[in-house]
């Protein structure tokens, strides 16, 4: 007789990495709805979400008066690891300005007569639809 084989996946070295990655991805998208939403209900009107470029990603793009502002959302289960806006360092925030820069040369009708501003919100707490919500606004 042939013994049957095993029918599930055996994980590998890597697989409680992926499972990991994809908790926090997970975690990051819920976290960005949850800012969004917390924008739309002050007002501004959501003009993009997760918009790419060679340099790289803007979370959300959102207009509010005569203000586009580019907005970096962290979304942590808790203050284990530092604050969520201290992972905000120069490097990162000096890319967010560029970032803001090539969304506005790529929208130009959108950008025109308003001002850029880079912006961060933070959202801590074990679900990001519970956890504490920080947003500061004008970031240099």
């Amino acid at each position: 007789m042939f013994a049957s084989a095993p029918t599930g996946r055996i994980a590998g070295p890597g697989a409680g990495e992926a499972l990991r990655m994809a908790r926090k991805d997970d975690l990051g998208r819920a976290g960005e709805e949850r800012a969004a939403l917390y924008l739309t209900r002050r007002g501004y009107e959501i003009l993009d979400r997760n918009w790419r470029c060679a340099d790289g990603e803007i979370d959300i793009v959102a207009a509010h008066g005569r203000d586009i502002a580019v907005v970096e959302v962290k979304t942590r289960t808790s203050i284990g690891y530092g604050h969520p806006f201290a992972a905000i360092d120069d490097r990162k925030l000096a890319r967010l300005w560029r970032l803001a820069m090539a969304w506005a040369s790529a929208h130009p009708g959108r950008a025109r007569y308003r001002r850029l501003r880079v912006d961060a919100i933070a959202i801590i707490g074990p679900a990001p639809t519970t956890g504490t919500l920080e947003h500061l606004e004008g970031l240099r």
